[in-house]
Protein backbone atom coordinates (compact mmCIF):
# COMPACT_ATOMS: atom_id res chain seq x y z
CA UNK A 1 0.00 0.00 0.00
CA UNK A 2 1.02 3.69 -0.68
CA UNK A 3 0.45 6.29 1.72
CA UNK A 4 1.50 10.28 1.15
CA UNK A 5 3.04 12.32 4.26
CA UNK A 6 -0.21 14.14 4.69
CA UNK A 7 -2.21 11.04 4.90
CA UNK A 8 0.20 9.34 7.63
CA UNK A 9 0.16 12.52 9.26
CA UNK A 10 -3.66 12.86 9.37
CA UNK A 11 -3.88 9.43 10.86
CA UNK A 12 -1.05 10.42 13.41
CA UNK A 13 -2.35 13.63 14.32
CA UNK A 14 0.72 15.06 13.29
CA UNK A 15 1.94 18.03 11.25
CA UNK A 16 4.04 17.89 8.24
CA UNK A 17 6.92 19.60 7.78
CA UNK A 18 8.68 19.28 3.98
CA UNK A 19 6.79 18.06 0.51
CA UNK A 20 2.77 16.69 1.63
CA UNK A 21 2.95 14.85 -1.01
CA UNK A 22 5.96 12.33 -0.49
CA UNK A 23 4.81 8.89 -0.91
CA UNK A 24 6.25 5.86 1.13
CA UNK A 25 4.87 2.26 0.39
CA UNK A 26 7.26 0.70 3.77
CA UNK A 27 8.96 1.01 6.75
CA UNK A 28 12.75 1.18 7.14
CA UNK A 29 15.44 2.09 10.02
CA UNK A 30 16.81 5.21 10.14
CA UNK A 31 20.07 3.74 9.30
CA UNK A 32 19.20 2.07 6.27
CA UNK A 33 16.54 4.12 5.11
CA UNK A 34 15.62 4.27 1.22
CA UNK A 35 13.76 6.36 -1.04
CA UNK A 36 9.97 5.34 -0.39
CA UNK A 37 10.29 4.54 3.08
CA UNK A 38 8.97 5.68 6.29
CA UNK A 39 11.22 5.87 9.24
CA UNK A 40 11.16 7.58 12.80
CA UNK A 41 13.46 8.90 15.22
CA UNK A 42 13.28 8.49 19.06
CA UNK A 43 16.35 7.60 20.67
CA UNK A 44 18.60 10.36 20.55
CA UNK A 45 21.51 8.23 20.17
CA UNK A 46 19.97 7.71 16.64
CA UNK A 47 20.08 11.18 15.61
CA UNK A 48 23.21 11.47 13.47
CA UNK A 49 21.24 9.23 10.80
CA UNK A 50 18.52 11.39 10.08
CA UNK A 51 20.89 13.80 8.40
CA UNK A 52 21.99 11.01 6.43
CA UNK A 53 18.90 8.64 5.58
CA UNK A 54 17.63 8.01 2.47
CA UNK A 55 14.29 7.39 3.73
CA UNK A 56 11.49 9.76 2.24
CA UNK A 57 9.29 10.35 4.98
CA UNK A 58 10.52 10.73 8.62
CA UNK A 59 8.20 10.97 12.09
CA UNK A 60 9.77 12.69 14.98
CA UNK A 61 9.22 14.52 18.19
CA UNK A 62 7.19 17.92 17.85
CA UNK A 63 10.43 19.08 19.84
CA UNK A 64 12.75 18.02 17.62
CA UNK A 65 15.37 20.71 16.62
CA UNK A 66 17.07 19.71 13.43
CA UNK A 67 21.16 21.18 13.43
CA UNK A 68 21.39 20.75 9.75
CA UNK A 69 19.78 20.42 6.28
CA UNK A 70 17.03 17.00 6.50
CA UNK A 71 16.36 15.69 3.10
CA UNK A 72 13.60 13.28 4.27
CA UNK A 73 9.89 15.06 4.69
CA UNK A 74 9.29 15.42 8.70
CA UNK A 75 6.33 14.30 10.36
CA UNK A 76 5.91 16.10 13.84
CA UNK A 77 3.75 14.23 16.30
CA UNK A 78 3.77 14.16 20.85
CA UNK A 79 5.57 10.86 20.62
CA UNK A 80 7.34 9.61 18.24
CA UNK A 81 7.75 6.33 19.63
CA UNK A 82 4.46 5.32 19.80
CA UNK A 83 3.39 7.00 16.63
CA UNK A 84 5.57 4.52 14.77
CA UNK A 85 4.11 1.28 16.78
CA UNK A 86 0.93 2.76 15.30
CA UNK A 87 2.24 2.54 12.12
CA UNK A 88 3.90 -0.60 12.49
CA UNK A 89 0.35 -2.00 13.68
CA UNK A 90 -1.23 -0.19 10.35
CA UNK A 91 1.53 -2.06 8.01
CA UNK A 92 1.24 -5.30 9.94
CA UNK A 93 -2.85 -5.62 9.25
CA UNK A 94 -2.92 -4.40 5.68
CA UNK A 95 0.18 -7.53 5.01
CA UNK A 96 -2.15 -10.24 7.05
CA UNK A 97 -5.22 -10.36 4.84
CA UNK A 98 -8.25 -12.13 5.46
CA UNK A 99 -8.38 -14.87 3.28
CA UNK A 100 -11.51 -16.70 4.06
CA UNK A 101 -12.23 -20.28 5.58
CA UNK A 102 -9.90 -22.61 4.18
CA UNK A 103 -11.74 -26.12 2.15
CA UNK A 104 -8.86 -27.96 3.91
CA UNK A 105 -10.17 -26.98 7.61
CA UNK A 106 -11.95 -29.03 9.83
CA UNK A 107 -14.64 -27.25 11.37
CA UNK A 108 -17.48 -28.82 13.50
CA UNK A 109 -21.21 -27.81 12.67
CA UNK A 110 -22.26 -26.90 15.76
CA UNK A 111 -19.28 -24.34 15.71
CA UNK A 112 -20.29 -20.75 15.33
CA UNK A 113 -18.06 -18.08 13.52
CA UNK A 114 -18.68 -14.60 13.18
CA UNK A 115 -18.26 -11.92 10.24
CA UNK A 116 -15.27 -11.84 8.64
CA UNK A 117 -13.49 -15.00 9.93
CA UNK A 118 -10.41 -16.37 8.32
CA UNK A 119 -9.72 -20.33 8.69
CA UNK A 120 -6.38 -21.65 7.28
CA UNK A 121 -5.47 -24.60 5.43
CA UNK A 122 -5.59 -27.76 7.91
CA UNK A 123 -6.79 -25.66 11.09
CA UNK A 124 -9.53 -27.81 13.38
CA UNK A 125 -12.47 -26.06 15.06
CA UNK A 126 -14.44 -28.38 17.61
CA UNK A 127 -18.02 -28.49 18.61
CA UNK A 128 -19.91 -25.48 20.54
CA UNK A 129 -17.07 -23.25 19.19
CA UNK A 130 -18.00 -19.78 19.44
CA UNK A 131 -15.12 -17.61 17.19
CA UNK A 132 -16.06 -13.42 17.06
CA UNK A 133 -15.79 -11.67 14.00
CA UNK A 134 -12.57 -10.85 12.02
CA UNK A 135 -10.74 -13.52 13.70
CA UNK A 136 -7.52 -14.48 11.31
CA UNK A 137 -7.08 -18.28 12.91
CA UNK A 138 -3.55 -19.27 10.25
CA UNK A 139 -2.88 -22.55 9.08
CA UNK A 140 -2.43 -25.68 11.76
CA UNK A 141 -4.19 -24.20 14.75
CA UNK A 142 -6.09 -26.68 16.86
CA UNK A 143 -9.38 -25.80 18.54
CA UNK A 144 -11.37 -27.49 20.99
CA UNK A 145 -14.60 -28.40 22.20
CA UNK A 146 -16.62 -25.39 23.94
CA UNK A 147 -13.70 -22.44 23.29
CA UNK A 148 -15.13 -18.98 22.56
CA UNK A 149 -12.21 -16.54 20.54
CA UNK A 150 -13.45 -12.89 20.47
CA UNK A 151 -13.27 -10.57 18.28
CA UNK A 152 -10.78 -9.42 16.41
CA UNK A 153 -8.37 -12.23 17.74
CA UNK A 154 -4.98 -13.16 15.87
CA UNK A 155 -3.96 -17.06 15.77
CA UNK A 156 -0.61 -18.13 14.34
CA UNK A 157 0.42 -21.09 13.03
CA UNK A 158 0.21 -24.00 14.97
CA UNK A 159 -1.44 -22.46 18.12
CA UNK A 160 -3.17 -25.14 20.20
CA UNK A 161 -6.27 -24.35 22.71
CA UNK A 162 -7.54 -27.09 24.47
CA UNK A 163 -11.29 -27.08 25.61
CA UNK A 164 -13.23 -25.10 27.40
CA UNK A 165 -10.94 -22.15 27.39
CA UNK A 166 -12.23 -18.52 26.90
CA UNK A 167 -10.14 -15.73 24.63
CA UNK A 168 -11.25 -11.86 25.01
CA UNK A 169 -11.10 -9.55 22.02
CA UNK A 170 -7.95 -8.73 20.30
CA UNK A 171 -6.02 -11.42 21.49
CA UNK A 172 -3.21 -12.30 19.86
CA UNK A 173 -1.69 -16.11 20.41
CA UNK A 174 1.89 -16.31 18.43
CA UNK A 175 3.05 -20.02 17.27
CA UNK A 176 3.38 -22.50 19.19
CA UNK A 177 1.53 -21.08 22.49
CA UNK A 178 -0.57 -23.76 24.16
CA UNK A 179 -3.89 -22.80 26.36
CA UNK A 180 -5.71 -24.89 28.87
CA UNK A 181 -2.62 -27.93 28.57
CA UNK A 182 -2.97 -29.58 31.81
CA UNK A 183 -1.51 -28.04 35.34
CA UNK A 184 1.46 -30.27 36.68
CA UNK A 185 -0.88 -31.86 39.48
CA UNK A 186 0.34 -35.41 40.82
CA UNK A 187 -0.16 -36.70 44.59
CA UNK A 188 2.42 -38.56 45.54
CA UNK A 189 1.43 -42.57 46.76
CA UNK A 190 3.74 -45.35 48.20
CA UNK A 191 6.89 -47.07 46.39
CA UNK A 192 7.21 -43.52 44.80
CA UNK A 193 4.57 -43.41 42.40
CA UNK A 194 2.36 -40.35 41.52
CA UNK A 195 -1.37 -40.44 40.91
CA UNK A 196 -2.36 -38.20 37.93
CA UNK A 197 -4.84 -35.28 39.68
CA UNK A 198 -7.23 -34.31 37.15
CA UNK A 199 -7.11 -30.65 35.84
CA UNK A 200 -10.88 -29.82 35.28
CA UNK A 201 -10.96 -26.10 35.13
CA UNK A 202 -10.44 -24.06 32.36
CA UNK A 203 -7.80 -20.96 30.90
CA UNK A 204 -9.36 -17.01 30.47
CA UNK A 205 -7.64 -14.63 28.76
CA UNK A 206 -8.99 -11.39 28.76
CA UNK A 207 -9.07 -8.67 26.24
CA UNK A 208 -5.79 -7.65 24.58
CA UNK A 209 -3.53 -10.32 25.63
CA UNK A 210 -0.42 -11.08 23.84
CA UNK A 211 0.98 -14.51 24.24
CA UNK A 212 4.71 -15.14 22.53
CA UNK A 213 5.62 -18.19 20.90
CA UNK A 214 6.19 -21.46 22.73
CA UNK A 215 4.77 -20.01 25.94
CA UNK A 216 1.80 -22.20 27.75
CA UNK A 217 -0.74 -21.59 29.75
CA UNK A 218 -2.33 -24.07 32.19
CA UNK A 219 -5.82 -25.04 32.77
CA UNK A 220 -6.80 -24.98 36.53
CA UNK A 221 -7.38 -27.55 38.66
CA UNK A 222 -11.28 -26.31 39.34
CA UNK A 223 -11.70 -22.96 38.61
CA UNK A 224 -9.88 -20.78 36.05
CA UNK A 225 -6.21 -19.67 35.45
CA UNK A 226 -6.65 -15.99 34.18
CA UNK A 227 -4.68 -13.72 32.27
CA UNK A 228 -5.85 -10.79 32.95
CA UNK A 229 -6.40 -7.62 30.08
CA UNK A 230 -3.71 -6.15 28.43
CA UNK A 231 -1.15 -8.81 29.48
CA UNK A 232 1.79 -9.38 27.46
CA UNK A 233 3.86 -12.15 28.40
CA UNK A 234 7.16 -13.16 25.70
CA UNK A 235 7.89 -16.52 24.21
CA UNK A 236 9.11 -19.64 26.40
CA UNK A 237 7.02 -18.53 29.41
CA UNK A 238 5.25 -21.20 31.57
CA UNK A 239 2.39 -19.85 33.56
CA UNK A 240 0.71 -22.73 36.06
CA UNK A 241 -2.31 -24.24 36.83
CA UNK A 242 -4.49 -21.40 39.12
CA UNK A 243 -2.08 -18.21 38.39
CA UNK A 244 -3.34 -14.74 37.85
CA UNK A 245 -1.92 -12.74 35.83
CA UNK A 246 -3.12 -8.55 37.20
CA UNK A 247 -3.65 -6.14 34.06
CA UNK A 248 -1.63 -4.86 31.69
CA UNK A 249 1.68 -7.27 33.77
CA UNK A 250 4.57 -7.56 31.52
CA UNK A 251 6.37 -10.42 31.56
CA UNK A 252 10.09 -11.24 29.71
CA UNK A 253 11.25 -14.68 28.08
CA UNK A 254 11.89 -17.96 29.98
CA UNK A 255 9.80 -17.22 33.04
CA UNK A 256 8.16 -19.82 35.08
CA UNK A 257 4.98 -19.08 37.70
CA UNK A 258 4.21 -21.72 39.76
CA UNK A 259 0.41 -22.75 40.57
CA UNK A 260 -1.86 -20.45 42.53
CA UNK A 261 0.30 -17.73 42.49
CA UNK A 262 -1.43 -14.61 41.75
CA UNK A 263 0.50 -11.39 40.57
CA UNK A 264 -0.55 -7.97 40.41
CA UNK A 265 -1.51 -5.25 37.69
CA UNK A 266 1.16 -3.28 35.97
CA UNK A 267 4.24 -5.54 37.20
CA UNK A 268 7.10 -6.30 35.12
CA UNK A 269 9.28 -9.58 35.00
CA UNK A 270 12.08 -9.80 33.32
CA UNK A 271 14.05 -13.10 31.96
CA UNK A 272 14.36 -16.64 33.48
CA UNK A 273 12.87 -14.58 36.61
CA UNK A 274 11.40 -18.44 38.40
CA UNK A 275 7.99 -17.88 41.24
CA UNK A 276 7.06 -20.72 43.22
CA UNK A 277 3.29 -21.37 43.55
CA UNK A 278 0.34 -20.07 46.14
CA UNK A 279 2.42 -16.40 46.95
CA UNK A 280 0.82 -13.06 45.94
CA UNK A 281 2.93 -10.40 44.43
CA UNK A 282 1.83 -6.53 45.00
CA UNK A 283 0.86 -4.07 41.96
CA UNK A 284 3.89 -1.96 39.86
CA UNK A 285 6.23 -4.68 40.97
CA UNK A 286 9.74 -5.06 39.72
CA UNK A 287 11.01 -8.17 39.39
CA UNK A 288 15.35 -8.41 37.54
CA UNK A 289 16.28 -11.06 35.30
CA UNK A 290 17.45 -14.09 36.68
CA UNK A 291 15.70 -13.62 40.18
CA UNK A 292 13.87 -16.15 42.26
CA UNK A 293 11.01 -15.31 43.94
CA UNK A 294 9.71 -17.64 47.19
CA UNK A 295 8.15 -15.01 49.73
CA UNK A 296 5.31 -12.59 48.88
CA UNK A 297 5.87 -9.23 47.67
CA UNK A 298 3.17 -7.41 49.61
CA UNK A 299 4.50 -3.43 48.80
CA UNK A 300 3.68 -2.05 46.08
CA UNK A 301 5.45 -0.29 43.33
CA UNK A 302 8.44 -2.60 44.97
CA UNK A 303 11.71 -3.41 42.68
CA UNK A 304 13.13 -6.72 43.25
CA UNK A 305 16.25 -8.52 42.40
CA UNK A 306 18.46 -11.89 43.08
CA UNK A 307 18.04 -15.79 43.95
CA UNK A 308 16.13 -15.69 46.75
CA UNK A 309 14.96 -12.19 45.62
CA UNK A 310 15.69 -9.02 47.71
CA UNK A 311 15.15 -5.35 47.84
CA UNK A 312 16.93 -4.24 44.54
CA UNK A 313 19.41 -1.64 46.78
CA UNK A 314 19.76 -4.35 49.36
CA UNK A 315 20.94 -6.61 46.01
CA UNK A 316 23.23 -4.28 44.73
CA UNK A 317 25.16 -3.79 47.85
CA UNK A 318 25.60 -7.49 48.30
CA UNK A 319 26.38 -7.97 44.52
CA UNK A 320 29.19 -5.60 45.48
CA UNK A 321 30.79 -7.53 48.50
CA UNK A 322 30.35 -10.90 46.69
CA UNK A 323 32.60 -9.02 44.02
CA UNK A 324 35.09 -8.26 47.28
CA UNK A 325 34.52 -11.61 48.51
CA UNK A 326 38.04 -12.50 47.89
CA UNK A 327 39.97 -9.81 48.88
CA UNK A 328 37.51 -9.64 52.00
CA UNK A 329 38.60 -13.14 53.24
CA UNK A 330 42.05 -12.67 52.44
CA UNK A 331 41.97 -10.04 54.68
CA UNK A 332 39.98 -11.69 57.44
CA UNK A 333 42.85 -14.38 57.13
CA UNK A 334 45.50 -11.83 57.70
CA UNK A 335 43.99 -10.46 60.46
CA UNK A 336 43.87 -13.66 62.03
CA UNK A 337 47.36 -14.40 61.14
CA UNK A 338 48.17 -11.52 63.36
CA UNK A 339 46.24 -12.10 65.85
CA UNK A 340 47.20 -15.59 66.33
CA UNK A 341 51.66 -14.39 66.53
CA UNK A 342 49.86 -11.68 69.36
CA UNK A 343 49.08 -14.77 71.04
CA UNK A 344 51.61 -16.63 70.57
Amino acid sequence: MEFTAAQIAGFLKGTVEGNPDEKVSNLSKIDEGEHGTLTFLANPKYTPYIYSTKASVIVVNADFTAMQAVAGTLIRVADAYSAFATLLEMFDQSKSGNTGISNQASISPTATLGKNVSVGEFSVIGKNVVIGDNVIIHPQVFIGNNVTIGADSLLYPGVKIYHDCILGDHCTLHSGVVIGSDGFGFAPLAGSNYQKIPQLGNVILEDYVEIGSNTTVDRATLGSTIIRKGVKLDNLIQIGHNAEIGENTVIAAQTGISGSTKIGKNCMIGGQVGIIGHITIADNVKIGAGSGVEASITRDGAMMLGAPAIEIGKARRNFIHWRNLDEIVRKVYNLEKQLNKKHE
